[in-house]
């Protein structure tokens, strides 16, 4: 061989040497420092938390980002090849790294002179993702080619290509293609179209620039490019493509139900779900939360709370405008007012502006619309009088003394006309498609109210809580009374102290004194003299007429005989959690509670002598359906069923003929007492039956007196009632079981003997064996204060 050719062939293997030496130092260089697939082999991304009702119905969403997990098999079929069409078509025959497509990419970059193209295959924009930055650099392209070569041999392409769909951006808050069908098309990921699939795919290379609600014809653009790349691989025929360019896209996003119905419930959960597990496990874990909200009883008693406590707040008088506009804000105003078909419908509370005032009526503007405040609507607004009761008042009669023009108030929508004069029938406008331009409506005068309340709603049997309303607005105050509120329960505490004296010595037919006490107090230096409600004194009275009438006196009294150390040891075997105080004004319910702990106390009656803790969580699980923690019913013994059941039968003619009486018109055996503290500053009212127990409380957050007559009966139990009523034909007719060792006797309703065949009044009562009255009453039966007969016999004629 010629010494030149040796010389040559020497110098090209010394090249070929250095070459591989500065392509393997390169490689040792670009993978000294590569993190490690930990992130992406175990792939928990951001996930959406959801919480279920009892009927696995979605009550809300808690997330940072915007993701809901789904298998590939849970995808519509064309997905997948949708986004490889746009992204890496040959995904499959590749080792992570499209050498033609970097190839083509560096060309181009070459011609512009900046990196404009990247020929990243979905393996690599993973990675970029998940274990790199987002710069454009070579160096950056370097690790990631050699982590996406690696990791093409730690997973299988499925599995990269399962993350990719769940972890991508794809606009509008979306990540992940579950949230984008829901966000853009109000579907689940398995009910795409080719159409729909193609949309969502045309996505990833830039979300803002191709987002169809802002910018419809770039993203139809881009669908139709990704369409036709499906189609030149052969993954759809002619007619499908032709049928998916034709396709008429709706966008829509599906309803987020959070903070709608039940807020106050799912903020409850938010906060059990932070504490137990934390705020990032809550918002990026993805779990499924599983509660024993039932959404017909949320919805009934959202309505019940916010119709009583408006009905409260109207008794009280006109408290006046919002604001008062000048004429050069009024077109402002105007403007701002949009509103929806949805927000004119029957019922729906709009901000109005008064543009002229007569006395017979308010004409008024919102929106583009005209309507007018008769003064039939504003008969409530009598002047506020706190000392005189809501009928003592006489009702308005002149429009001109309530409003003015420039006047911003709130007024409900009543009914509308069209411009003919004919009447809107709102059951047949169609709230997505129909207009309302042109219509007059007739409003009536409202006021949101100050006035504040919570309703809880349990299952006594299992302590599901089917129901929890913490207020009159969720979002004016997120505070939640129903279970962060304590307040005086008033009378409402009484059966507690009944159901002790029942266990120490006395029977429903026991005689205590109705008049004046006097209590002083040698701790404190202080006389204390409490009152009846009426202000009136009644004798001799029987236990089953003191708590029927709520007397106070005979209540006081008969503490004085149990002891109050008995009474608040009963009060915590229930299960009431607060400080008591040591007198006997406990015995009135001066110790405060919360609404949910007052009804878990309360259980013990309805369920026969045992409580049962409330739950409002039943099951929580994580991504892949893994049980993290189960709720199961936790019942204590609490008093005996003999009690349990003369309670609940004295609290019955309580609702018959007592405090309780307009609980009646719902004509089931229901049991329920009302509470009202001092001054009226609380109003209660706890109803229950065997299959479900509701308790109710209003007040002023800020504690004062609602006015003169804002009892438990009048503030309360009238939500009650409506709640009640919407829910009480789910269940069937069902009354309180009488326990063995429990026996009827017929009293008289003066004496507490025997009723003889000559008592004119007399009662039906339940009595332990044993302790019932032995001698009979004389023939001459003084008169009771409920009339002729027993309430169980006006019951019996009631079914």
């Amino acid at each position: 061989m010629k010494k030149g050719y040796k010389i040559a062939l020497i110098t090209l293997l010394v090249l070929m040497l250095l070459g591989v030496g500065t392509i393997v130092g390169v490689y040792q260089w670009a993978a000294s420092d590569l993190p490690g697939f930990k992130k992406i082999t175990d792939y928990r991304p951001p996930l959406v938390t959801t919480v279920y009702s009892r009927n696995d119905k979605v009550m809300g969403y808690f997330y940072k980002e915007k993701r809901f997990l789904v298998k590939m098999d849970e995808m519509a079929p064309m997905l997948p090849k949708a986004f490889l069409a746009a992204e890496d078509a040959s995904f499959y025959e590749h080792d992570g790294v499209d050498l033609k497509a970097i190839f083509r990419a560096f060309m181009a970059n070459l011609k512009k002179g900046s990196i404009k193209q990247g020929g990243s295959t979905i393996t690599q924009q993973i990675i970029k993702r998940l274990l790199l930055t987002p710069e454009k650099s070579y160096t950056r392209k370097l690790k990631e080619a050699i982590l996406s070569f690696r990791l093409e041999h730690y997973l299988e392409k499925n599995e990269i290509l399962t993350i990719y769909l769940n972890h991508i951006y794809l606009g509008a808050g979306s990540y992940g293609v579950e949230a984008a069908a829901r966000t853009y098309f109000g579907k689940h990921v398995n009910e795409l179209t080719i159409a729909e699939c193609a949309l969502l795919a045309g996505l990833p290379q830039a979300p803002s620039r191709y987002d169809p609600l802002r910018h419809p014809e770039r993203a139809k653009s881009r669908q139709l490019y990704v369409l036709g790349q499906m189609y030149e691989r052969g993954w759809i025929n002619k007619d499908e493509y032709n049928n998916a360019v034709d396709q008429k896209l709706e966008y829509k996003s599906m309803p987020d139900p959070s903070w709608t119905v039940g807020p106050y419930y799912l903020e409850e959960v938010r906060r059990w779900l932070v504490d137990k597990y934390g705020e990032d496990e809550v918002y990026t874990g993805g779990l499924k939360v599983y509660t024993s909200c039932d959404l017909k009883h949320q919805e009934a008693a959202d309505d019940a709370l916010r119709h009583g406590l408006e009905a409260s707040t109207m008794r009280r008088g006109w408290r006046g405008p919002i604001k008062q506009l000048t004429p050069d804000q009024y077109s402002d105003f105007l403007a701002k007012e949009t509103l929806s078909v949805s927000d004119l419908l029957p019922g729906k509370w709009v901000k109005v502006l008064v543009t002229s005032v007569s006395k017979g009526k308010a004409e008024v503007s919102f929106n583009t619309f005209k309507g007018t405040i008769p003064v039939k609507s504003m008969r409530w607004c009598r002047e506020l009088d706190p000392s005189k009761s809501w009928e003592d008042v006489r009702p308005q009669s002149d429009a001109t003394k309530i409003v003015k023009k420039g006047d911003i108030v709130w007024a409900e929508v009543d009914e509308a006309f069209f411009k003919d004069g004919s009447k809107v029938n709102f059951n047949q406008v169609d709230p997505e498609t129909d207009s309302l331009d042109g219509c007059t409506f007739v409003l009536n005068l409202r006021q949101h109210p100050v006035v504040q309340g919570a309703m809880v709603s349990i299952d006594p049997k299992t302590g599901e809580v089917l129901a929890m309303v913490g207020g009159y607005s969720f979002t004016d105050s997120q505070f939640n009374r129903a279970t962060q509120a304590k307040r005086q329960p008033g009378s409402a505490f009484k059966p507690i102290v009944y159901s002790t004296a029942m266990d120490n010595g006395f029977t429903p037919a026991s005689i205590m004194l109705d008049a004046p006490f006097v209590y002083t107090n040698m701790d404190q230096g202080k006389l204390w003299k409490p009152q009846n409600f009426e202000g009136v004194f009644y004798g001799p009275t029987l236990l089953r007429t003191a708590l029927v009438k709520s007397r106070n006196l005979v209540t006081i009294r008969l503490a004085q005989k149990i002891g109050i150390s008995k009474i608040i040891e009963r009060a915590k075997t229930l299960g009431l959690e607060t400080d008591f105080p040591n007198d006997l004004s406990v015995a009135l319910g001066s110790a405060s509670v919360s609404p949910l702990n007052l009804c878990e106390a309360y259980t013990a009656f309805a369920r026969g002598g045992s409580t049962v803790q409330p739950r409002l969580i039943l099951k929580v699980s994580s991504p892949w359906d893994e049980i993290m923690y189960e709720s199961k019913p936790e019942i204590k013994d609490a008093i005996s069923p003999q009690t349990a059941y003369i309670m609940c039968d004295l609290m019955k003619q309580v609702v018959q003929s007592g405090t309780g009486w307009r609980a009646k018109v719902l004509k089931r055996p229901i049991a329920g007492k009302t509470g009202t503290s001092n001054n009226e500053h609380d109003a209660w009212f706890m109803g229950f039956t065997p299959y479900l127990l509701t308790g109710v409380f209003v007040g002023f957050d800020q504690i004062s007196p609602m006015g003169k007559w804002e009892t438990g009966s009048r503030a309360a139990s009238p939500i009650f009632v409506e709640y009640r009523k919407k829910v009480e034909k789910d269940y069937p007719y069902t009354d309180f079981q009488q326990p063995e060792g429990i026996v009827i006797a017929k009293i008289d309703a003066k004496t507490g003997l025997l009723a003889s065949s000559n008592s004119e009044k007399y009662y039906y009562l339940p009595f332990k064996e044993g302790t019932e009255p032995t001698r009979t009453a004389s023939s001459s039966g003084a008169a009771a204060e409920d009339g002729g007969g027993s309430s169980e016999d006006l019951f019996k004629q009631t079914f």
